[in-house]
């Protein structure tokens, strides 16, 4: 097994650069920057509708590839569909559940608002 040595190694070359000024690779003189294009609502828009769209693609390659009849029992009810159908569903009783929970929260916070608005005076 090789013995390492406890000090540091010191460099083979000198610490100048082996090209003169004169020698090293010239380069444009930078130009102005380029703008960054302005985010808008309607960009993150699109980008949203893009996103929706692939995730569509991907539920219906999904649906397609999961046609099997499974049982299903809720709240006292039996029956039998695909598998891919009652997926579905209880995505969308979660989506609305979601939905009706953010509405309720928006709604609490805009009463709070004009409550406080009511109760400030206007500074003059």
């Amino acid at each position: 097994m090789p013995v390492q040595s406890n000090s540091t190694p010191q460099p083979a070359h000198d610490l100048e650069h082996p090209l003169s000024i004169d020698d090293w690779p010239s380069r444009p003189a930078p130009g102005p920057r380029a703008a960054r294009p302005v985010r808008s609502r309607t960009s993150a828009a699109w980008f949203g509708v893009c996103v929706g769209a692939l995730v569509l693609v991907a539920l219906v390659v999904f649906m397609m590839q999961n046609t099997a009849p499974v049982e299903v029992t809720f709240l006292g009810m039996s029956g039998a569909a695909p598998l891919a159908l009652v997926l579905l569903i209880a995505g969308l009783g979660v989506g609305i559940v979601a939905l009706v929970v953010g509405a309720l929260r928006i709604g609490q916070l805009r009463r709070r608002i004009r409550a406080d608005r009511r109760s400030t005076p206007l500074a003059r």
